[in-house]
């Protein structure tokens, strides 16, 4: 059994999740065990995370809020539009939907957007820590900060805006497409003509 955590471990970067121990054999009674003894420490319902492992707030946000993919200032952190580590982790969630998150209001913005587009833009990137987590690409994150920069600070926006243009290899294509779907393609329209 232990040979089959240190595996798990291993394999997940230090991290173990309950419904994937089981399918190896691992009970969460023997995961309960473990974290008693002080060998594993359980940082959310059903997910163990070794001693020696720092926390990795991102992979264990979206392990409690599944439908969770990060956006507005968390995504422009990912994405290299902004340097500013995020005070609080932002994620966008569909309508309908509910956290448990949204109680803890001092570590997490949550915005709902229509279930349609939800998934518009959504990518997979890795966390500090080497985890894989949903994040919206540029072109969905700069439509959604234009989109609620009026409550966003408007310099962090106006410099994203900024990077993204001088960057190459953007996709316009897609952005005014997202910006359409999005309502908000004169405010990108204005934003790019100002900018360019």
């Amino acid at each position: 059994m232990r040979t089959t955590i240190d595996e798990l471990l291993k394999q997940n970067n230090g991290i173990i999740e309950a419904s994937k121990a089981r399918l190896s054999g691992v009970t969460n009674k023997e995961l309960q065990r473990l974290a008693n003894v002080g060998r594993l420490e359980r940082v959310a319902h059903g997910l163990y995370m070794s001693k020696e492992q720092f926390p990795d707030e991102y992979f264990i946000t979206q392990y409690r809020c599944p439908k969770g993919l990060f956006s507005h200032e968390t995504a422009l952190y990912f994405l290299g539009l902004s340097d500013r580590v995020p005070l609080k982790l932002t994620l966008t969630i569909p309508v309908g939907s509910s956290t448990k998150l949204s109680n803890e209001k001092s570590s997490y913005q949550i915005y709902f957007c229509k279930p349609e587009i939800h998934e518009l833009g959504m990518m997979t990137l890795q966390s500090p820590f080497g985890n894989d987590i949903r994040v919206y690409d540029k072109e969905r994150t700069i439509c959604d900060c234009l989109k609620k920069r009026e409550s966003l600070d408007k310099d962090l926006v106006l410099t994203a805006v900024k990077e993204y243009l001088s960057q190459s290899g953007n996709d316009y294509a897609k952005l005014l497409r997202y910006a359409e779907t999005l309502k908000v393609r004169e405010i990108v329209m204005q934003y790019m003509e100002v900018l360019i």
